[in-house]
């Protein structure tokens, strides 16, 4: 059974880092004092992800306007292929309803080109292919990636503008 520990506290939140750092490139993360800043945001909540009594994962996700903004999700690569991630995202589905999440275009790598389809078998689309994700900080780069949502936005610029501003803490060009 998959379930959810929310880490409330810099220190929790310092444990899962380094496997943050390794996993994602540094200009699709924050800083360390930025990740552990997370534990101070009321808009934020950082996760573990626990299968019976083991920790298997993590996720970064955004409370937002009408709907919850997946940042980050990592299951841990001793777990990895054993459906842990289909079964994460059906209880994150149930818990928020509504989600969005950025995901790197298909065209990057085989990787990247697998993940997308991992998300399309789980019931995200594409809303937006010409989406840039702002830069985390000073010397970090924007990127390029893809938009999905498991619902129809309403007004997919004003969800983009409340994603860059409150995620992001950029404002609208």
């Amino acid at each position: 059974m998959i379930w959810f520990e929310e880490l409330q506290t810099r220190k929790k939140i310092s444990r899962i880092f380094n496997s943050y750092e390794k996993t994602f490139p540094e200009d699709e993360r924050r800083d360390k004092e930025q990740f552990l800043n997370l534990a101070e945001n009321p808009d934020a909540f950082v996760f573990l992800i626990k299968n019976e009594d083991e920790t298997i994962g993590y996720c970064v996700i955004w409370e937002l306007s009408d709907f919850f903004f997946l940042e980050h999700f990592e299951v841990f690569e001793e777990f990895r292929n054993q459906k842990f991630g289909e079964k994460i995202l059906e209880a994150l589905k149930e818990k928020y309803e509504k989600l969005v999440l950025e995901t790197e275009p298909d065209s990057l790598s085989e990787i990247a080109k697998r993940r997308l389809g991992f998300y399309q078998r789980n019931g995200f689309e594409i809303i937006k292919e010409n989406y840039h994700q702002p830069s985390y900080s000073e010397g970090k780069s924007s990127l390029h990636l893809f938009l999905m949502a498991n619902f129809l936005t309403e007004n997919l610029e004003n969800s983009i503008q409340e994603i860059h501003a409150v995620v992001y803490q950029k404002k609208a060009d």
